[in-house]
């Protein structure tokens, strides 16, 4: 699927009127709006991020429902973090606050039932905003010494968290009710955490991250301790997402040598052959069901989206099933 004019570096997932859709941030300060069916795009592209500064990049995107209709949060090189009514392609309000600096990282989630945002900022803050009423909640998140690059978020023991990677090499955990950080900095990446995602493994909440030197790493975030060994077999990581297949939790990482590569977080092996196809580095990944066949979409620098269809990968691989 072609038509940014540069890089793709942010992807997400949604569901618009029924229908499968995957929606990409470039480096073209555009967001697009792709048929997950077809292949084709849906309407023109979302145009809006010159800001406030030079730049207007899309760095990270994130879906929601808000009002029963769904939503894309997008934000980046300006100081705009605007809001997109996925089924017309209209801005939803006026841009939240723009005084902040600009965003690198974006996840969505539901605290005491509404739709939130939580946003991680080149000034090492983490911010959470009501996507209702469109205002920050409370003073910002702040503990980092650099930019926060990666979001996620999970529930653990009922509460809602959100993860962040940084600059700094550490990977925070944050309980969005009391508004603190939960415990010690998780340390043990040697270079900036540039990925994040979270997944259940073996029952419990976790969260898989990647950083600059391609090392993945899995979290427990009951347990706070790492959930088995690094994976290292890849170059730069770029994004990391996770799926189910039948039973089977896998996780997915694509890199700078223009590869994603599949791993069974539980054994540490690698999963078939590496997709390849990309020429450049992989910088967004995000998975979902088109015609309830387990897909990954997949964008990158040499400007293509592509979806993998996973169906092959439903058999069971053998090894250890913990």
């Amino acid at each position: 699927m072609t038509g940014h004019e540069h890089g793709i570096w942010s992807l997400a997932m949604a569901v618009v009127d029924g229908r499968p859709v995957a929606v990409s941030g470039s480096h073209d300060e555009t967001v697009r709006i792709w048929d997950l069916g077809d292949g084709r795009p849906v309407g023109g592209p979302l145009v809006g991020h010159n800001g406030l500064i030079r730049n207007g990049e899309v760095w990270s995107l994130a879906t929601a429902v808000v009002d029963g209709r769904p939503v894309v949060i997008s934000g980046g090189g300006s100081n705009l973090i605007q809001m997109w009514d996925l089924a017309t392609g209209r801005h939803v309000g006026e841009p939240l606050d723009q005084s902040i600096g600009r965003m690198c990282a974006v996840a969505t989630t539901v605290l005491d039932r509404r739709p939130v945002a939580v946003t991680g900022h080149v000034d090492g803050a983490v911010r959470v905003w009501d996507l209702v009423g469109r205002e920050q909640i409370g003073e910002p998140l702040t503990g980092r010494t650099d930019w926060v690059e990666a979001v996620a978020t999970a529930v653990v023991d009922g509460r809602p968290v959100a993860v962040t990677g940084s600059n700094d090499r550490t990977v925070r955990v944050w309980d969005l009710t009391d508004r603190e950080q939960t415990g010690e900095p998780l340390a043990g990446h040697t270079n900036e955490v540039r990925a994040a995602a979270t997944a259940v493994v073996s029952g419990r909440p976790a969260v898989v991250t990647g950083d600059c030197d391609g090392t993945v790493r899995v979290w427990g975030l009951a347990t706070r301790r790492p959930a088995g060994e690094p994976l290292e077999a890849h170059s730069e990581v770029g994004a990391v997402t996770t799926a189910v297949l039948g039973s089977r939790l896998i996780v997915l990482v694509g890199s700078g040598d223009g590869t994603v590569r599949m791993w069974d977080p539980i054994t540490g092996r690698q999963i078939g052959e590496p997709l390849e196809g990309h020429k450049g580095m992989v910088w967004g990944a995000a998975t979902t069901l088109v015609d309830g066949r387990p897909v990954v979409v997949t964008g990158g620098h040499d400007k293509t989206v592509r979806v993998w269809d996973l169906t092959g990968l439903q058999a069971p691989v053998r090894g250890d099933t913990g």
